[in-house]
Protein backbone atom coordinates (compact mmCIF):
# COMPACT_ATOMS: atom_id res chain seq x y z
CA UNK A 1 0.00 0.00 0.00
CA UNK A 2 1.53 3.30 -1.10
CA UNK A 3 0.48 6.94 -1.26
CA UNK A 4 1.57 10.53 -1.02
CA UNK A 5 0.75 13.60 1.04
CA UNK A 6 1.69 17.24 1.17
CA UNK A 7 5.35 16.90 2.12
CA UNK A 8 6.20 13.32 1.29
CA UNK A 9 5.29 9.73 0.49
CA UNK A 10 4.38 6.64 2.48
CA UNK A 11 4.39 2.87 2.10
CA UNK A 12 2.77 0.22 4.31
CA UNK A 13 4.49 -3.19 4.24
CA UNK A 14 4.15 -6.63 5.87
CA UNK A 15 0.43 -6.52 6.57
CA UNK A 16 -1.69 -7.75 8.44
CA UNK A 17 0.04 -8.31 11.78
CA UNK A 18 3.69 -7.36 11.35
CA UNK A 19 3.02 -4.09 9.59
CA UNK A 20 5.66 -1.41 9.03
CA UNK A 21 5.09 2.19 7.91
CA UNK A 22 7.82 3.80 5.81
CA UNK A 23 7.61 7.59 5.36
CA UNK A 24 9.80 9.65 3.04
CA UNK A 25 9.83 13.34 3.91
CA UNK A 26 10.74 16.25 1.65
CA UNK A 27 12.96 19.07 3.03
CA UNK A 28 11.35 20.93 5.96
CA UNK A 29 8.25 18.74 5.88
CA UNK A 30 6.99 17.78 9.37
CA UNK A 31 5.46 14.46 10.39
CA UNK A 32 4.00 13.52 13.78
CA UNK A 33 3.93 10.16 15.56
CA UNK A 34 3.19 8.44 18.83
CA UNK A 35 6.33 8.45 21.03
CA UNK A 36 8.16 5.15 20.83
CA UNK A 37 6.79 4.28 17.38
CA UNK A 38 10.06 4.94 15.55
CA UNK A 39 11.94 1.83 14.40
CA UNK A 40 14.70 3.62 12.46
CA UNK A 41 15.37 6.79 10.47
CA UNK A 42 17.94 8.28 8.15
CA UNK A 43 20.45 10.64 9.82
CA UNK A 44 19.16 13.69 7.93
CA UNK A 45 15.81 13.58 9.70
CA UNK A 46 15.42 15.89 12.70
CA UNK A 47 13.52 14.45 15.65
CA UNK A 48 11.97 16.44 18.45
CA UNK A 49 9.83 15.04 21.22
CA UNK A 50 7.56 17.14 23.35
CA UNK A 51 5.94 16.24 26.62
CA UNK A 52 2.97 18.08 28.07
CA UNK A 53 2.00 16.47 31.32
CA UNK A 54 0.50 17.45 34.63
CA UNK A 55 -2.09 15.93 36.93
CA UNK A 56 -4.65 18.46 35.72
CA UNK A 57 -3.97 17.64 32.07
CA UNK A 58 -4.17 13.94 32.86
CA UNK A 59 -7.70 14.47 34.18
CA UNK A 60 -8.86 16.84 31.45
CA UNK A 61 -7.40 14.79 28.61
CA UNK A 62 -4.89 17.32 27.29
CA UNK A 63 -2.31 15.99 24.87
CA UNK A 64 0.53 14.39 26.77
CA UNK A 65 3.24 13.55 24.26
CA UNK A 66 4.20 13.66 20.61
CA UNK A 67 7.24 13.06 18.42
CA UNK A 68 7.88 15.44 15.54
CA UNK A 69 10.04 14.41 12.56
CA UNK A 70 11.27 16.97 10.02
CA UNK A 71 12.59 16.06 6.57
CA UNK A 72 14.41 15.43 4.40
CA UNK A 73 14.84 11.70 4.94
CA UNK A 74 13.08 8.44 5.68
CA UNK A 75 11.55 7.13 8.89
CA UNK A 76 10.23 3.67 9.76
CA UNK A 77 7.37 3.39 12.23
CA UNK A 78 5.59 0.41 13.79
CA UNK A 79 3.08 -0.36 16.57
CA UNK A 80 4.45 -1.73 19.87
CA UNK A 81 3.03 -5.22 19.28
CA UNK A 82 1.94 -7.29 16.28
CA UNK A 83 -0.71 -5.33 14.45
CA UNK A 84 -1.90 -3.65 11.27
CA UNK A 85 -1.59 -0.05 10.02
CA UNK A 86 -4.24 1.70 7.92
CA UNK A 87 -4.10 5.22 6.43
CA UNK A 88 -7.26 7.32 6.74
CA UNK A 89 -7.52 10.25 4.33
CA UNK A 90 -9.09 13.36 5.84
CA UNK A 91 -10.67 16.02 3.63
CA UNK A 92 -11.75 18.42 6.38
CA UNK A 93 -15.42 17.41 6.35
CA UNK A 94 -15.39 14.41 8.72
CA UNK A 95 -14.24 14.02 12.32
CA UNK A 96 -12.87 10.66 13.47
CA UNK A 97 -12.69 9.20 16.94
CA UNK A 98 -9.70 6.97 17.70
CA UNK A 99 -9.67 4.69 20.74
CA UNK A 100 -6.89 3.99 23.21
CA UNK A 101 -3.81 2.68 21.44
CA UNK A 102 -5.23 3.29 17.95
CA UNK A 103 -3.27 6.42 17.05
CA UNK A 104 0.10 5.86 15.35
CA UNK A 105 0.98 8.92 13.25
CA UNK A 106 -0.33 11.81 11.15
CA UNK A 107 0.76 14.25 8.48
CA UNK A 108 0.89 18.03 8.74
CA UNK A 109 -2.61 19.49 8.53
CA UNK A 110 -4.26 16.85 10.70
CA UNK A 111 -5.54 18.05 14.07
CA UNK A 112 -5.51 15.71 17.06
CA UNK A 113 -7.49 16.73 20.13
CA UNK A 114 -7.36 14.29 23.04
CA UNK A 115 -10.46 14.41 25.22
CA UNK A 116 -11.46 12.75 28.44
CA UNK A 117 -14.70 10.78 28.15
CA UNK A 118 -15.65 10.98 31.78
CA UNK A 119 -15.26 8.12 34.22
CA UNK A 120 -18.37 6.09 33.41
CA UNK A 121 -18.11 6.14 29.62
CA UNK A 122 -14.37 5.50 29.75
CA UNK A 123 -14.88 2.37 31.83
CA UNK A 124 -17.58 1.01 29.57
CA UNK A 125 -16.44 1.86 26.05
CA UNK A 126 -13.09 0.06 26.10
CA UNK A 127 -11.37 3.19 24.77
CA UNK A 128 -9.53 4.03 27.97
CA UNK A 129 -9.85 7.40 29.67
CA UNK A 130 -8.81 9.36 26.58
CA UNK A 131 -10.21 9.35 23.06
CA UNK A 132 -8.49 11.17 20.20
CA UNK A 133 -10.74 13.43 18.14
CA UNK A 134 -9.16 13.75 14.70
CA UNK A 135 -10.02 16.39 12.11
CA UNK A 136 -8.34 18.59 9.50
CA UNK A 137 -6.86 17.77 6.11
CA UNK A 138 -4.17 15.12 5.58
CA UNK A 139 -3.57 11.48 6.47
CA UNK A 140 -4.11 9.78 9.82
CA UNK A 141 -2.42 6.41 10.42
CA UNK A 142 -4.20 4.11 12.87
CA UNK A 143 -2.90 0.84 14.26
CA UNK A 144 -4.34 -2.23 15.92
CA UNK A 145 -3.78 -5.50 17.71
CA UNK A 146 -4.17 -8.06 14.94
CA UNK A 147 -5.64 -7.14 11.56
CA UNK A 148 -8.00 -4.21 10.89
CA UNK A 149 -11.44 -4.67 9.37
CA UNK A 150 -13.50 -1.79 7.94
CA UNK A 151 -17.28 -1.70 8.19
CA UNK A 152 -19.14 0.93 6.14
CA UNK A 153 -22.60 1.61 7.55
CA UNK A 154 -25.51 2.95 5.52
CA UNK A 155 -27.89 5.53 7.08
CA UNK A 156 -29.79 3.78 9.86
CA UNK A 157 -27.76 0.57 9.59
CA UNK A 158 -26.45 -0.78 12.92
CA UNK A 159 -23.38 -2.79 13.86
CA UNK A 160 -22.49 -4.11 17.31
CA UNK A 161 -18.82 -4.21 18.30
CA UNK A 162 -17.22 -5.64 21.43
CA UNK A 163 -15.70 -2.68 23.24
CA UNK A 164 -12.21 -4.21 23.28
CA UNK A 165 -12.07 -4.42 19.48
CA UNK A 166 -12.60 -0.74 18.64
CA UNK A 167 -9.96 1.16 16.66
CA UNK A 168 -11.58 4.20 15.01
CA UNK A 169 -15.05 5.37 13.96
CA UNK A 170 -17.18 8.18 12.58
CA UNK A 171 -20.60 6.81 13.65
CA UNK A 172 -22.70 7.66 16.66
CA UNK A 173 -23.07 4.85 19.19
CA UNK A 174 -24.61 3.71 22.46
CA UNK A 175 -23.03 1.42 25.05
CA UNK A 176 -24.93 -1.71 26.04
CA UNK A 177 -24.59 -4.94 27.95
CA UNK A 178 -23.57 -7.82 25.74
CA UNK A 179 -27.01 -9.33 26.15
CA UNK A 180 -28.79 -6.11 25.25
CA UNK A 181 -30.01 -3.02 27.08
CA UNK A 182 -28.43 0.41 27.44
CA UNK A 183 -26.07 0.74 30.41
CA UNK A 184 -27.35 2.49 33.52
CA UNK A 185 -24.90 2.66 36.37
CA UNK A 186 -21.70 0.74 36.94
CA UNK A 187 -21.84 -3.06 36.85
CA UNK A 188 -18.33 -4.45 37.03
CA UNK A 189 -17.60 -7.64 35.16
CA UNK A 190 -20.41 -7.39 32.62
CA UNK A 191 -19.66 -7.86 28.94
CA UNK A 192 -20.08 -4.53 27.14
CA UNK A 193 -20.57 -3.66 23.50
CA UNK A 194 -20.98 -0.53 21.39
CA UNK A 195 -24.01 -0.30 19.09
CA UNK A 196 -23.06 1.93 16.16
CA UNK A 197 -25.63 3.55 13.89
CA UNK A 198 -24.79 4.74 10.37
CA UNK A 199 -24.03 6.56 8.27
CA UNK A 200 -20.31 6.26 8.87
CA UNK A 201 -17.32 3.96 9.14
CA UNK A 202 -16.10 1.70 11.95
CA UNK A 203 -12.62 0.14 12.05
CA UNK A 204 -12.28 -2.89 14.33
CA UNK A 205 -9.28 -5.00 15.33
CA UNK A 206 -9.34 -8.79 15.23
CA UNK A 207 -7.72 -9.20 18.65
CA UNK A 208 -8.69 -7.82 22.07
CA UNK A 209 -5.85 -6.38 24.22
CA UNK A 210 -7.55 -7.28 27.49
CA UNK A 211 -8.17 -10.85 26.36
CA UNK A 212 -4.53 -11.13 25.28
CA UNK A 213 -3.38 -9.83 28.65
CA UNK A 214 -5.54 -12.38 30.47
CA UNK A 215 -4.24 -15.18 28.21
CA UNK A 216 -0.61 -14.23 28.94
CA UNK A 217 -1.25 -14.00 32.68
CA UNK A 218 -2.92 -17.41 32.74
CA UNK A 219 0.07 -19.01 31.04
CA UNK A 220 2.53 -17.23 33.32
CA UNK A 221 0.66 -18.53 36.39
CA UNK A 222 0.56 -22.02 34.93
CA UNK A 223 4.32 -22.09 34.51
Amino acid sequence: MTGQFNGGFYKVDHRDTNTLLSVTLLPNAPFFAQPGAMVAMSPEVQLKGKLKFSFKKMLTGSEMAQSTFTGPGEILLAPPIWGDIVPIHLDGSTQWSVGKGGFLAMTDGVIKDTKSQGFGKAMFSGEGLFVHRISGVGILFVTSLGAIIQKQLRPGEQWIVDNGHLVAWTCSYTIERAGGGIMSGIHAGEGLVCRFTGPGIVYIQTRNPESLSEWIQSHVRTQ
